[in-house]
C-alpha cells in the first residue's frame, strides 16, 4: 500500500492494541541469574532478565574509548590487578578487570603457547583485546583422551577459555557450544564434534562453580552510551530489549554504515510526540538528515517496538513491523516531521512528493517478546544493503551475536 503525499497532512487514524499485549503492560519478568542454567544441546543458555525501559536519556559527557569494566571480590586465586594497555583511538576497545582484594599492578602482557614444539612467546594486551576468546589460547598439542593427563589437559583448556569469555562478556548469555568446540579445535588440532558431551559437561560443571562466586559488576562505554550488565541481559531467552541496547547498536550501525545512514534515538519519537517538532529540533543541530541516504528510526509503543524508515533519495517512507501491524499514523508522524524539518533547513527539494508505505514481506515474529531484535536486524540489514533473510528461528543466535557485538563495540563481519 503505498500513499502520495504534497505539503499537506493526512487525516490519522487511532491503532487500538490487541488485548494480549495491553496485559503485557503489566507484566514484569522474573529475573534469575544469568550463570545458574545448565547448557543447552545447541547454545548455552542463560538466565532471565526483568526487562527495563529507560526514561531519561544518558547525558553525561563520557570518553569515546570503549571500556568494559569487570569488579569480582573474594577470589582467593586471583590477587592482581591487570590492566591491559588502551588504544588512543577514540573508537577503540579496552578492557579493565578490577579485583577488589588487588594490590599490585603487572605488565599488560602475557605468554602463549605456539605449535607442537611448546615454544612461549610473548604478546601484548593491547594486540589481544580485540580478539576473539577462542583465539586467545593458541596451543596446538596432541593429546589423547583416554588419559588422564589428556583429559585434565582438555578440561583446563576450555575452563581457561571460559574464564576468558567471561572477562569479555560478562556473562555466558553470548556463548554457543560452537565457540567452545572452534576454541578447542584451534588449540588442540583436532575435531571435537565427537566428544561434546565431554565438552558440555565441562562447561556445565565450570558454571555451576561460578555460581559459588560473587557476580561482577560489568559496563561497555562507547561514546555516549553505557551498558550495564542488567541491559545486556535483556538480549537473554525472550526478554525485552531496552532503550540502551536499542540505542548503542544503532550506533554501530552507523559506524559501520559510514554514516551515510542515520539512527535517530528511541526516545525520538516519544517527544516529537509529546512536545511536538519545537521539543526535537536541537536533536538534528549537528545533522543533516538530507545529506544521508536512509534514516532509520526505532518506534517504541510502549509494549511493542517497530521500525520506519526514510530514503531520502528516493523520498520515500516505510513502515516495518514483526506483526504486522498497519500502524500507518506513525509512518505519517515522521512524515510530518521531515516536511517540517526541511522547511526549517531550507530544503525545499524535500518539502514535498514522499510517498509513504507499508512492507508486508518481511519476517515476522511468532511470539510477543522479539519485536526489538526484529528492529535491529531490520535495521541493520537495511543499513548495510543486506536482504532480510532471517525467520523467528533465527533469532536466539542473533540475540548472543548482537551482544557480542555491543561488548566489541563493532558489527561482525
Amino acid at each position: 500500500m503505498v500513499d502520495n503525499y504534497q505539503n499537506k497532512s493526512s487525516p490519522v487514524s487511532e491503532v487500538s492494541m490487541s488485548q494480549a499485549k495491553q496485559q503485557r503492560l503489566s507484566e514484569t519478568c522474573i529475573a534469575s541469574n544469568p550463570l545458574q542454567n545448565l547448557v543447552a544441546d545447541t547454545d548455552v543458555a542463560a538466565g532471565a532478565v526483568s526487562q527495563t525501559t529507560a526514561t531519561a536519556m544518558v547525558t553525561s559527557q563520557r570518553t569515546d574509548t570503549c571500556v568494559h569494566f569487570s569488579e569480582i571480590a573474594d577470589l582467593s586465586e586471583l590477587s592482581h590487578t591487570v590492566r591491559p594497555l588502551l588504544s588512543t583511538d577514540s573508537d577503540a576497545c579496552g578492557v579493565i578487570t578490577h579485583f577488589k582484594k588487588a594490590k599490585t599492578v603487572i605488565s599488560a602482557e602475557r605468554l602463549e603457547v605456539n605449535g607442537p614444539t611448546g615454544q612461549h612467546t610473548t604478546v601484548s594486551q593491547d594486540q589481544a583485546t580485540n580478539r576473539d576468546p577462542d583465539e586467545k589460547i593458541t596451543s596446538k598439542k596432541t593429546v589423547s583422551l583416554q588419559t588422564d593427563a589428556g583429559l585434565k589437559a582438555v578440561s583446563k583448556d576450555i575452563h581457561e577459555f571460559l574464564d576468558e569469555f567471561y572477562r569479555i562478556y560478562g556473562s555466558f548469555i553470548p556463548l554457543q557450544k560452537s565457540d567452545v568446540l572452534r576454541h578447542l579445535k584451534r588449540s588442540f588440532n583436532t575435531d571435537f564434534n565427537d566428544r561434546k558431551n565431554l565438552v558440555l559437561s565441562e562447561v556445565t560443571k565450570y558454571r555451576a562453580a561460578m555460581v559459588q562466586k560473587p557476580i561482577p559488576s560489568f559496563q561497555v562505554v562507547y561514546k555516549k552510551h553505557t551498558l550495564t550488565l542488567d541491559d545486556l541481559s535483556t538480549l537473554a531467552d525472550q526478554n525485552w530489549l531496552n532503550d540502551q541496547v536499542m540505542n548503542m547498536y544503532g550506533e554501530l550501525i552507523m559506524e559501520s554504515a559510514h554514516h551515510k545512514v542515520h539512527f535517530l534515538n528511541s526516545f525520538f519519537h516519544r517527544q516529537l510526540m509529546t512536545k511536538g517538532y519545537d521539543g526535537v529540533k536541537r536533536w538534528t543541530k549537528r545533522v543533516d538528515l538530507f545529506s544521508k541516504s536512509l534514516l532509520l528510526v526505532p518506534i517504541h509503543l510502549e509494549v511493542h517496538w517497530c521500525l520506519v524508515t526514510a530514503d531520502i533519495v528516493k523520498k520515500k517512507i516505510c513502515l516495518y513491523d514483526s506483526q504486522g501491524n498497519a500502524l500507518q499514523k506513525v509512518a505519517r508522524n515522521i512524515l510530518k516531521y521531515l516536511m517540517t524539518e526541511a522547511k526549517e533547513k531550507q530544503q525545499t527539494a524535500f518539502e514535498n512528493g514522499w510517498t509513504v508505505s507499508f512492507d508486508e514481506k518481511i519476517p515476522q515474529q511468532t511470539n510477543e517478546n522479539d519485536c526489538g531484535v526484529f528492529v535491529l536486524e531490520y535495521s541493520r540489514c537495511l543499513a548495510l544493503a543486506q536482504p532480510l533473510q532471517f525467520s523467528q528461528k533465527d533469532i536466539p543466535k542473533i540475540r548472543k551475536r548482537i551482544y557480542k557485538e555491543l561488548c566489541g563495540c563493532k558489527l561482525h563481519e
